[in-house]
This record gives structure tokens, sequence and C-alpha cells, in this order.
């Protein structure tokens, strides 16, 4: 018998994650920041399309730690745990062009596993790679933000569906 909550996901949410994150912390400067979080000095992002709602709650800035959820008809379905951050050699203004630099793979997210960025992603100096194992119903993964030989930047994931 196919479990009843999986089913139903798989025709929507792969394109609702993809779109939610595309138009919160990927797709902006943190313009789309909850001005009253639920949780006292975190960062809150949401975004709602039909009976689906998304909402990325975290602490930290340069070191973070979070929690993505999704909803579907006000229920829990998905959700993803993750922490890393720049490294600690990182001064703020190389932190700064790291994180433009994520956003930017972050919005170059593979459709099929929208969870982070692509596998790999580049610019003239810096190299983000994404590894991973699983799919959308359970999966945990790394990802990391290299330039030349030097790590500036590193985070792991893991979540999946609610059951």
């Amino acid at each position: 018998m196919p479990d009843m909550n999986i089913v139903p996901l798989a025709d929507g949410l792969a394109p609702f994650l993809a779109t939610a994150k595309r138009n919160t912390y990927a797709g902006s400067d943190d313009d789309t920041t909850m001005p009253n979080p639920l949780l006292a000095q975190s960062m809150q992002l949401e975004f709602r399309e039909g009976d689906w709602f998304y909402r990325d709650i975290y602490y930290g800035l340069a070191r973070f730690s979070g929690l993505e959820a999704v909803f579907r008809s006000g229920k829990p379905v998905w959700t993803m745990a993750y922490s890393g951050g720049v490294d600690s050699n990182v001064d703020v203004d190389e932190a700064q062009r790291v994180y433009r630099f994520l956003r930017s793979a972050l919005r170059n997210l593979p459709e099929a596993f929208p969870v982070r960025g692509p596998s790999v992603f580049r610019d003239a100096e810096l190299d983000y790679r994404l590894t991973w194992n699983g799919d959308l119903v359970a999966f945990s993964g790394h990802e990391e933000i290299r330039k030349a030989e030097y790590s500036l930047y590193a985070l792991t994931f893991a979540g999946g569906v609610l059951r």
C-alpha cells in the first residue's frame, strides 16, 4: 500500500519548494525577512502559494543554524535542518561576497531536487559544490564554497517528508 503522506506530495512539493526558495533567501537581500519572527532574535522568511506554505527560521549570520518547513493545507509535510557558515578566517567583505555568490548558486537549484543549489556552480574565483544522498522524501548532504584550495564556507543539511 503506498504511503498516503508521500504520494500526494509528488505532484506539488518539488515545484513549490523551488518557487519558495527563489522567492525568499536565494532571491532576496534579506528583504523578505519577517519583522516579528515567531522565535525571539531569529530571522524568519515565508512564502505562500495556494494551499502551500514555506517557512525558514534561522539564528546567526556568519555561522548559522536553521529549519525550513513546508506546510500543505496547514499541515507540516516536509522539513530540512541545516547548519554552517563562513570560515572564521574570512573577513567581513569576503563573507558578503561569499553570501552573494551563495544566493546566485541557490537561485540555480535543480528542479528535481530543489533543496540547495546545483551540484557545481562557478564564477571567476569561487566554486560551489553540493553533494547529497537520497531524494526529497529523505536526504542529507553538504555544500561548500571554495576559492582555489581554500574553503570559505560550508553547510550540512538533512531532512525529508514528515509522516
